[in-house]
C-alpha cells in the first residue's frame, strides 16, 4: 500500500516518514496506531493523531457529522486520557474512534468492564504496586525489562481475569529470572553488580588505568620512600600494586619486564601489560556472563514476548477502567433492528462531573450532595418502565422531542449528556448513567448554540445538519437553540421543518428551543418536554429542577432573574430601573419570589 493512500499523508509527510522510519516501518506504525513512532519521526502529535484516527477508524469518524460532535468526542478523549497509566496508553486512547459494528462495541466493553471490576477489587497497596510498575515502564519507554516487571506486578496483585488473562498463564519464577537477566544487560553490556568476578576484574582494570595515567607521579612517590636500588624499587612497586589493586601477585610478576632500561620504562611496561591482560580478562568474563544471561532469555523468550504484548494492551484497558470507575460508568444496552432508542436513567454530565472533581466537591465514593443532578430521559422504543423517585413519570416513546424551559436550566447540558452517552457507547465504553440504551447511529448531529446572527452562519449550519437526514442510515439530531442564528419567525419555520424532516426520516432527535408555541402543530410522533425553574435560593441563585417533565412546555424565568437584579441593585436609581422591569414581568411574582428567598434565610 502506498503511504499517500492514508488520509492526511501527502508527498511531504510521506517523505518525512520514509526518511525517518522507512516505508514498511511507517506503514506498520500507521496500521498499529503508534502515535509515538510518527511523532518521533517529526510529525506534530496532533497531526499524527488525526492520521491514525482515520487510518484505524475512518468509518467511525464519519459518524461525527458536525464540528460540535467532533469537539464533544475530543473532550471525552481528553477526560479519558487523564486516567491513562502510561504515555503509550494515552496515545492509544487518543486514537480510539466510534466503532462500526456492534460486535466490536461489545468486545471492547467486555474488556473494559472486566478490567474495571478487577481493578475495583484490588486493595490499595496492590493498585499502588501496579501503578508504580507502569510508571517505571513509562520511564523506560516500554522496555522489555519494564514490561516484564509490570507483568510481575499484575500477577502479584492477583488480577487474572478479562484482559488480564493474557498474562495469567505466565510463570512468576520464570518471569523473575527473565527480569533479572534483562536488568543485567544494558545495550549489550553486562551491568555492574551482576557478577562478582567481572566486577573484581573491572575494578582492577580501572585502578591500573588510573595508575598508568599518573605513572610519573607514582615513580616519584616510590623514590621518595627512600628506595635506592633496582630490586628495592621493583619490590616497592609490586607492594604498591598489590595494596592498591585487586590484581593477583602472579599476574603482577608476569607483567613485569626483565629488560627495562630505567624506572620509567619498567613502570610503564608493567602497567601496559596489566592493562592488556585485564582488558582481555574482562572481555572474556563478560562474554561468558552475557552468554549465560542470553541463554536464560532465550529459554524465556516466549514468556517475555507475551508479557511485552499483553502489558501494553492491559495498560489501555486499565486506563479506560480507571476512567469508568472515576465516573461510575455502567454497561449500556444496544437497541438494534427496527427499534431505535436513546435512553438514560440517572445520567451524569462528564464535563460537569470533571469540573466538580477538580474543585474537590465530588468524590467517586460519595455521591451525597452531588452537585451534578442526574437526569432521566428517553427517545424512541426504550425500556424505561420505571424511573427514579424524583422523576414524576415515564418518558413517552416518541423518537423526536422539543425541549423547552428555563434559562440556565440545563437544556444544553442535557443535549451534551445524551451526546456523551451515545459517543461512549459507540466507542465500546461504559457510560455515565445508572442504565442506558443506545441505538448505534450512522450520523451524530450535535449542534451547540452559536450566537452569530448572519446569513452565512445560517447557511453553514443548514449545510452541516440537514444532509445527514437526507441520506440512508440512522441519525441522531441534538440541536441547541437553532433560533440563535436567524430571526425568530424564520427560525420557527425552519425548526418546524427540521423536526418534521427528522420524524419523516425516522431519526432520533432533541431540539432545544424557546419557540415551542410557534412550532404548533408538531407532528404527532414528536413531543414537547420542559425544564422548570422553581425560584431563588437564599443566596439569590436560580433554583432549577434539571430533570425534564415529559409532555409539558417548560417555563422561562425572566421574573426570577429580574427579582435577583432588584435585590442586588447597588443604588436607588439602578433599583428603580429594575423595578420598572419587575412591573413588566409581573411585580407580584417578583415580590413573592423575594419574599420566599427571605423566608428561606429566616429574615
Amino acid at each position: 500500500m502506498r503511504l499517500e493512500e492514508y488520509w492526511g499523508v501527502g508527498p511531504k509527510t510521506r517523505e518525512t516518514l520514509v526518511d525517518e522510519l522507512g516505508r514498511e516501518q511507517a506503514i506498520q506504525a500507521i496500521e498499529s496506531g503508534d502515535v509515538r513512532a510518527l511523532s518521533d519521526a517529526g510529525l506534530a502529535r496532533g497531526r499524527a493523531t488525526r492520521i491514525l484516527r482515520r487510518a484505524t477508524g475512518g468509518a467511525g469518524m464519519d459518524i461525527l457529522a458536525t464540528r460540535d460532535a467532533r469537539s464533544a468526542y475530543k473532550e471525552l478523549l481528553d477526560l479519558a486520557v487523564g486516567h491513562a497509566v502510561t504515555q503509550r496508553a494515552a496515545d492509544r486512547i487518543r486514537v480510539l474512534t466510534p466503532l462500526a459494528s456492534r460486535d466490536a462495541m461489545e468486545s471492547r466493553l467486555e474488556d473494559v468492564l472486566a478490567a474495571r471490576d478487577a481493578w475495583a477489587g484490588l486493595p490499595d497497596e496492590d493498585r499502588s504496586a501496579v501503578l508504580a510498575a507502569y510508571d517505571r515502564y513509562d520511564e523506560r519507554d516500554g522496555s522489555e525489562h519494564a514490561a516484564v516487571e509490570a507483568a510481575l506486578a499484575l500477577l502479584e496483585a492477583g488480577v487474572d481475569s478479562g484482559p488480564f488473562a493474557a498474562i495469567a498463564d505466565l510463570e512468576p519464577d520464570r518471569l523473575e529470572e527473565s527480569a533479572e537477566a534483562l536488568a543485567a544487560i544494558d545495550g549489550g553490556r553486562v551491568r555492574d553488580g551482576v557478577d562478582e568476578e567481572l566486577d573484581r576484574l573491572r575494578d582492577a582494570l580501572g585502578a591500573i588505568e588510573d595508575m598508568d595515567a599518573n605513572a610519573l607521579a607514582l615513580i616519584d612517590d616510590l623514590r621518595s620512600e627512600g628506595v635506592r636500588d633496582v630490586e628495592g624499587f621493583r619490590q616497592s612497586f609490586e607492594d604498591h600494586l598489590l595494596n592498591e589493586t585487586d590484581v593477583t601477585i602472579d599476574r603482577v610478576r608476569e607483567a613485569m619486564p626483565t629488560d627495562a632500561s630505567d624506572a620509567t620504562d619498567f613502570v610503564g611496561a608493567t602497567l601496559r601489560t596489566l592493562r592488556n591482560d585485564l582488558t582481555a580478562a574482562v572481555d572474556e568474563r563478560e562474554e561468558a556472563v552475557a552468554s549465560d544471561l542470553q541463554d536464560t532469555l532465550e529459554q524465556a523468550r516466549d514468556g517475555i514476548d507475551q508479557a511485552v504484548e499483553a502489558v501494553d494492551d492491559i495498560a489501555l484497558h486499565l486506563s479506560l477502567a480507571r476512567f469508568a470507575l472515576e465516573y461510575e460508568c455502567t454497561r449500556p444496552s444496544f437497541v438494534t433492528g427496527t427499534d431505535a432508542a436513546v435512553s438514560v436513567v440517572n445520567a451524569r454530565n462528564l464535563t460537569l462531573a470533571a469540573r466538580d472533581d477538580a474543585s474537590g466537591t465530588r468524590s467517586a465514593d460519595d455521591r451525597e450532595g452531588e452537585s451534578v443532578q442526574p437526569v432521566t430521559y428517553a427517545l424512541g422504543d426504550h425500556d424505561v418502565t420505571a424511573v427514579p423517585d424524583e422523576v414524576n413519570e415515564v418518558p413517552g416513546e416518541e423518537r423526536v422531542a422539543v425541549l423547552t424551559g428555563a434559562n440556565s436550566g440545563g437544556k444544553t447540558t442535557l443535549l451534551e449528556t445524551m451526546c456523551q452517552v451515545v459517543l461512549l457507547a459507540t466507542m465500546g465504553l461504559p457510560v455515565p448513567a445508572d442504565r442506558a440504551e443506545v441505538t448505534p447511529v450512522d450520523s451524530l448531529v450535535f449542534h451547540r448554540r452559536h450566537a452569530s446572527f448572519n446569513a452565512g452562519v445560517l447557511e453553514s449550519t443548514l449545510r452541516s445538519i440537514v444532509p445527514p437526514l437526507s441520506t440512508d442510515g440512522r441519525t441522531l439530531m441534538l440541536v441547541d437553540e437553532f433560533e440563535a442564528i436567524t430571526e425568530p419567525g424564520s427560525a420557527a419555520d425552519l425548526l418546524h421543518g427540521l423536526v418534521t424532516l427528522s420524524v419523516d426520516r425516522e431519526a432520533l432527535g432533541v431540539f432545544v428551543t424557546h419557540l415551542a408555541d410557534d412550532l404548533e402543530p408538531l407532528p404527532s410522533e414528536a413531543r414537547v418536554d420542559g425544564i422548570f425553574a422553581e425560584g431563588l435560593n437564599p443566596d439569590l441563585e436560580l433554583l432549577v429542577d434539571y430533570q425534564p417533565r415529559f409532555g409539558t412546555v417548560g417555563r422561562s424565568t425572566p421574573e426570577f432573574i429580574v427579582s435577583r437584579l432588584v435585590a442586588n441593585a447597588s443604588d436607588r436609581t439602578e433599583r428603580v430601573g429594575f423595578e420598572t422591569l419587575a412591573e413588566a414581568v409581573g411585580n407580584d411574582v417578583v415580590q413573592r419570589t423575594l419574599a420566599d428567598a427571605r423566608w428561606a434565610t429566616g429574615e
